[in-house]
């Protein structure tokens, strides 16, 4: 047998796969047999690297020599230059946007510096479809230190110590949890994991899912162990399916490897887990809609109490995390909790993993301790606003969240802290935004979102939302009206207070906060009918200035004829006809058409 000495790892999680990852892979297979190199150099495909604005990467080791943007056509030479010649191809290194210093080492490069990768510690590192991979990273240690040397009682206690609170978006007490439902009596009960994410510019969960899925099994195992469950249910929205084939693969690998099925490594313990795939309804994020979804219902939220730790799926007593927090759960049974407990900070323990999106230069994956501010996060981690211009605010929390401003970029990451700001932890959706977002628009787009996604079963949320989306809608529409401003607030105040679930509850925030932050901005749009930002299009007007030079390409490519004047004169625009389509502004050689 050859001597394996390269290793190239490919990331194949869904971004650098539609950035076309699978075709180099292809090439590389090809020209690593034509230079007989295909028992020496080993192809690794792996999970998300994180560095998602960047791919699709490659990761060549022992050198650890990290390639970015790489396409089918580059792979000839690094076969050529890389794994033959001992050369590193310069151009496909990444370059530090601010500094354009070459990096080799991925681990050098300032969107990984600042990172405390724990959760995301496989992905991008390993075979996800490999239990071999996820054994020799560690894998199922946490799992057999439980089942063998642990009673369920001291699991829950184990878990109360660490201090974890749950990832999904409420940041209740993990070790809690657990024991409510573990004290909760009777023979049959659930472990359940929600992976129904669906915060627009999220995807924590989905990186996770494909890039360690064996994690996610684990923790929900040790989790079912703690609380008395035998049976489990991952709940994964169907638009994910890359993450649901790298489940089904990791569950029979487990089952027949005797992790997962009748009596676990030998023991007395025995559970299944089944996946049940969602249809993408936002609102069965929400544990009781999602209950009620696994068991063939329509996904409407109840009333609480009753708890799912008393009654969940089938009037049993159920546990559900979601999946960033049953990934926590290995690394702590391996670590034990008085070390997971030195990350972070005093009330917010570990690590949170952040999609990074929007008007950011490093858009993708981070996971940071808790405690970092904000500001690092964007500005060292993210690489600071693209295109050099001025940061204005950051939506964190998705649809439920709040927007930061500026003068709270040094507010720590921490859930006291992001509540105390307006804002909240959701599940870690992070979209940047510069000085053109309009914040009135950014509120409506949220709240957009969350009025479609309502399930109508209570009013508050089923009219409030609509109602309150009226309203925006007549603001930006340039047709609001002294007074509007009071009743949106006094309006969601209602909602928040009379909604049956998290989702109404929590629908006015992008409301609040940007009215908390920015109400020059709605005062500006009802009172001046101007849109500070120039993006609310029946606000928007174009005006030619004098830089123009008469050469007439704005009224040729004008597709309602609105620009009129003579060849080397200044032109004008007729506003009665103008649509405020911005072509002539975009075709200006000379950058004289200016918005207001």
């Amino acid at each position: 047998m050859a001597l394996v000495r390269a290793h190239v790892l490919v990331c194949t999680g869904t971004g650098c796969v539609s950035s076309g990852s699978r075709k180099v892979i292809a090439k590389l297979e090809e020209e690593l047999k034509a230079n007989g190199l295909d028992k020496e150099v080993k192809i690794v495909e792996t999970g998300c690297q994180g560095f998602c604005e960047q791919g699709p990467l490659v990761i060549i080791y022992p050198e650890g020599t990290f390639y970015t943007h790489v396409q089918e056509a580059d792979v000839p030479e690094i076969v050529s230059e890389h794994l033959i010649k001992g050369r590193i191809v310069n151009r496909l290194l990444f370059k530090e946007p601010l500094t354009s210093q070459s990096v080799p080492d991925y681990a050098d490069i300032d969107f990984y510096k600042k990172q405390h990768r724990l959760v995301l510690k496989n992905c991008g590192h390993i075979n996800p479809d490999s239990l071999e991979e996820y054994i020799g990273a560690d894998g199922y240690e946490g799992l057999a230190k439980v089942l063998l040397t642990m009673t369920p009682e001291q699991v829950v206690e184990e878990m109360k110590k660490t201090g974890l609170r749950g990832r999904g978006g409420g940041g209740f007490p993990t070790g809690m949890k657990w024991g409510f439902c573990q004290k909760s009596p009777g023979p049959k009960k659930y472990i359940i994991c929600n992976a129904d994410e669906g915060d627009p510019g999220a995807f924590m969960d989905r990186s996770l899912l494909e890039g360690d899925p064996h994690a996610i099994l684990e923790g929900m195992i040790i989790g079912a162990y703690a609380i008395g469950a035998d049976e489990g249910y991952i709940y994964c929205r169907a638009e994910y399916p890359l993450a649901i084939k790298r489940l089904k693969q990791a569950i029979a690998q487990a089952e027949e490897a005797g992790l997962l099925g009748n009596k676990i490594l030998g023991t007395d313990f025995s559970c299944t887990i089944h996946i049940k795939e969602g249809a993408g309804a936002f609102v069965c994020g929400e544990e009781t809609a999602l209950m009620a979804s696994i068991e063939g219902k329509r996904g409407m939220p109840r009333p609480r109490p009753p708890f799912p730790a008393i009654k969940g799926l089938w009037e049993k007593p159920s546990n559900i995390n979601n999946v960033e927090t049953f990934a926590n759960i290995p690394y702590i049974f391996r670590v034990g909790a008085e070390e997971y407990a030195k990350l972070g900070t005093e009330k917010s323990k570990g690590t949170k993993v952040f999609a990074l999106t929007g008007k950011i230069n490093n858009t993708g994956l981070a996971e940071v301790p808790m405690g970092i501010t904000m500001r690092e996060i964007i500005f060292e981690i993210g690489g600071g606003i693209l295109g050099g211009k001025k940061f204005k605010a950051v939506q964190i929390g998705g649809p439920s969240g709040g927007c930061i401003p500026e003068q709270l970029l040094d507010t720590p990451i921490d859930y006291d802290s992001l509540i105390a700001a307006g804002a909240m932890m959701g599940s870690g959706g992070l979209v940047v935004m510069d000085e053109e977002t309009c914040m009135v628009d950014v509120a409506k787009f949220f709240l957009n979102f969350t009025q479609s996604e309502s399930c109508g079963k209570c009013t508050p949320c089923r009219e409030g939302t609509k109602r309150m989306l009226e309203m925006l809608e007549k603001i930006t529409d340039g047709k609001g009206e002294e007074g509007d401003i009071e009743k949106l607030e006094k309006l969601a105040a209602s909602v928040k207070a009379g909604a049956l679930c998290a989702l109404g509850q929590t629908a006015p925030n992008p409301i609040l906060s940007t009215l908390r932050y920015f109400r020059d901005e709605y005062e500006a749009h009802i009172k001046e009918k101007r849109c500070p930002a120039g993006q609310c299009h029946h606000l928007l007007s174009y005006k030619i200035t004098d830089a123009c030079k008469g050469c007439g390409l704005c009224a040729k490519n004008c597709p309602v004829d609105a620009i009129s004047g003579e060849p080397k004169q200044k032109y004008v625009i007729d506003a009665a006809k103008c649509i405020k389509c911005g072509v002539c502004m975009t075709k200006c050689p000379f950058k004289a058409i200016v918005r207001g």
